[in-house]
Parts: C-alpha cells; structure tokens; sequence
C-alpha cells in the first residue's frame, strides 16, 4: 500500500527520477498518450476513479492529518506534505500513464480518498515491480470500497498498461490492509517478507509483507 498504507514514504520535494530507483526506460509517446487518456478514469458500480482536482486538496489534506487513517505511516502529513503528494502522483500520470486515482462515490460525488497504480521507490529483492494501493477516509472504511478500487486498478494494470505482475505490501501489523489484499485474491509467501528499507532498524512498522498478483 502507499506509505502508511503500507508503501515507501514520500520522495523528499525535488527528488530525481534516478534517486527513486525508477529505471528509466524508452517512450512510445503515441502509445503513452493513449494510455493517459484511458487513465482519466475508470468506473466501478459504485465509484469513479479519475484524475485529481483542485477541490481534492482540503479533503485529501484532512484525510492525510487523521490519525486513524495515518495508523499505519510514520506520520500524519500537512498541508503542504499532502499537496505536494497530488503533484508527483499528477506528474506519475503524464509520466508512466497511470497513477493514484481520487476516488469518489458514483452520484454524489463525494471523495473518499485514492487507489492506484504506483512504482515502488526503493529497493528490494522483488524489485522492480509496481505496487497497488490505497488510502481511504475512515467514513468509508467498511463498505468494501478498497476491494472494489483496488479490483479496478489491478485490472487497468494488466489489461491497459500490459503488467505481468503487480504487487501490494504493508507493515504486518496492518490487518485491514492485509484482508484488502487477500480479497483481491494476491498470495502471499511468508519467505517474501521483508524490512523495509526506508524505516529504521527496531522501527515497529519496519517488518513488513508482501503480496503478489499476476496476470494469470
């Protein structure tokens, strides 16, 4: 999941490319601006998973400042922490065609939160791969909206974007986030766990599992 829903934290403002262990690799631009324009959005029977809008701001800002909904991260994130968050997921799109969807419920427009697509940014032994995730509000916890999310983006991964693969990983305390996973139907092989890099040693988030899904 993403930071805190069980990902890399955030890259520090002004990273490069290279310095998040994303490889660069050649450009098809006709078919990249193909595959932005399918990532507009995707509907599930009950959600819209679409490109970020200003209004997001303040209610992704709250969300991220929760600290139910930031149990799992190192930290609640500000403002500034949590708008600069939509500017290098908006960016991800226009680079690699997919990303972090804003996600809102189908007829009232109400956002919930985001799922999606994202490089992992660090390294691993199951790396490199691309991570599915997602972070939602807690008034929408319990109403299946992370299965149905997480089902979308893993089917625009394999079907638009041609992934072979696509994984999923949180601390192994994170019990919500591991019945997401299951649900979505990815495995986990309990050898595959791992330390995250990024969290200090003896870090209580630091252990953490890993789950895969293929195309398959």
């Amino acid at each position: 999941m993403f930071w805190g829903q069980g990902s890399s934290p955030p890259p520090r403002v002004g990273a490069r490319v290279d310095e998040l262990g994303w490889e660069p690799v050649p450009v098809d631009w006709a078919a990249s601006r193909q595959l932005r324009l399918a990532a507009s959005s995707i509907e599930t029977p009950r959600l819209k998973l679409r490109r970020w809008t200003e209004a997001d701001l303040g209610p992704l800002a709250e969300m991220d400042a929760d600290p139910q909904v930031m149990e799992f991260f190192p930290r609640p994130l500000d403002r500034r922490e949590s708008d600069e968050l939509v500017e290098r997921v908006e960016a991800g799109f226009e680079r690699e065609g997919f990303g972090l969807w804003a996600v809102e419920v189908r007829g009232t427009g109400e956002f919930v939160g985001f799922a999606g697509l994202n490089r992992v940014g660090f390294e691993a032994r199951f790396t490199p791969a691309v991570e599915v995730g997602w972070r939602l509000a807690r008034g929408a916890w319990g109403k299946g909206y992370a299965t149905e999310a997480g089902g979308a983006a893993l089917s625009f991964g394999f079907e638009r974007v041609g992934l072979t693969e696509i994984v999923s990983f949180t601390t192994a305390a994170n019990r919500r986030s591991r019945a997401v996973m299951e649900r979505l139907g990815m495995t986990r092989d309990p050898v595959e766990d791992f330390e995250h890099p990024s969290l200090p040693p003896g870090h209580p988030q630091r252990p953490h599992v890993l789950y895969r899904a293929t195309k398959s």
